[in-house]
């Protein structure tokens, strides 16, 4: 195999990063694909980029990807929490019903009733060898799916909340009645699974600063306020500076220019009387008579060097921020970390004293047998 871990430690990293990647790219590729692929590439009227030149892309809604976003999110984490407590508890209540059944076919009603209380335990469902990796598992992807698109979402540090305080009770329940007492073990800390946490911080701040930068209107109603709207160049922005911006966020299409296989069925005669030249559609392009025809207007590249130098203030300045959190919040407390330094001299120190007792020990227990030597130490 190409993957050989020497100690068991290194095992259990391996096998949980594997296992978390797995779950993770399960849980969120189609977030991410909503986020910032869904509508990206689908080009514009009269030349819309197909699969294999048949069909066409999907696109979001008129109002923009960020709905569907917050809906897909509020889906997934409703319905997966849900069926994650309904089977961590049901999965065992079943089995004990059966192994009760079987109990009952065995040794009747009466026999079973008489058993004492270490073989009742016994009788219950063994605990998992993987069951506190599952539940770490879950937390960990709880906590990434919250904060990673938590700009969209809002609500969902809510639902998480809500479905811990129900699952405490969940598991409480589950340990004391359905699963035999699990075997306690030591462990020096939670392993990568810190490693793990650093690495969703840090995908959510980044995630978080495309969301609101690519996916949501932020940025290009910014825009239009300060350059394009009433207000441009009197460096305020208000309710009043967003007049007209639906308007100047949609780019004209001549009809006639449509595909064949694109044609609508019908020329619009029948809500005006006459048919329709022209139509709009979300984009910032050139009208049809212009010299470079459906080109990109000077509004898209602004809207687009906004988007970037926001993503890169955004992030500069949240990791800034959590560095200095960090730094003023140390993991550990200066007077403990000072009582830790103290403990390790302190029990170097009393190696060395009893290292020393017995090397003085052995030199006097050496002169009453007659057997000294020059090069002893001390």
């Amino acid at each position: 195999p190409l993957e050989q871990p020497r100690t068991e430690s290194e095992w259990e990293n391996s096998f949980t990063l594997k296992m978390f990647l797995f779950q993770f790219v399960n849980l969120n590729s189609s977030t991410f694909y909503i986020a910032f692929f869904l509508g990206r590439f689908t080009g514009h009227p009269g030349a819309y980029l197909r699969l294999i030149n048949r069909w066409r892309l999907e696109e979001c809604h008129p109002s923009g990807c960020l709905i569907d976003l917050c809906m897909q999110m509020s889906i997934i984490m409703v319905l997966k929490q849900t069926w994650n407590n309904f089977m961590e508890l049901g999965y065992p209540l079943i089995q004990n019903w059966w192994t009760r059944r079987k109990l009952r076919q065995e040794h009747g009603t009466q026999r079973k009733a008489s058993f004492p209380q270490w073989e009742k335990d016994y009788n219950l469902q063994p605990m998992n060898a993987y069951g506190l990796f599952d539940e770490y598992l879950e937390m960990i992807l709880q906590f990434g799916f919250t904060t990673i698109f938590v700009a969209a979402f809002p609500l969902a540090p809510l639902l998480a909340l809500l479905n811990n305080v129900i699952e405490i009770r969940l598991d409480a329940y589950k340990f004391v009645t359905q699963w035999r007492r699990p075997l306690a073990s030591r462990a020096k800390d939670i392993g990568i699974w810190y490693g793990i946490l650093e690495g969703i911080g840090i995908l959510s701040v980044i995630t978080n600063a495309f969301v609101i930068a690519v996916t949501s209107d932020f940025i290009p109603r910014l825009v239009y306020a300060y350059k394009y709207g009433p207000c441009a160049g009197q460096g305020e922005a208000g309710e009043k500076c967003m007049v007209g911006y639906v308007n100047a966020s949609l780019s004209v299409f001549l009809v006639s220019d449509f595909e064949n296989r694109s044609e609508p069925t019908s020329n619009g005669s029948e809500f005006s009387g006459l048919p329709l030249k022209y139509c709009r559609y979300r984009d910032y392009r050139d009208p049809p008579h212009s010299p470079v025809p459906y080109g990109y207007t000077l509004q898209f590249w602004h809207v687009l060097a906004a988007r970037l130098a926001f993503i890169i203030v955004f992030e500069h300045l949240v990791f800034c921020i959590k560095n200095l959190i960090s730094y003023l919040i140390p993991d550990l407390p200066k007077d403990l970390r000072d009582r830790m330094r103290r403990e390790k001299y302190l029990i170097q120190e009393m190696m060395y004293e009893a290292e020393l007792e017995r090397l003085q020990k052995q030199r006097k227990e050496r002169k009453k047998n007659g057997k000294s030597h020059h090069n002893e130490w001390p």
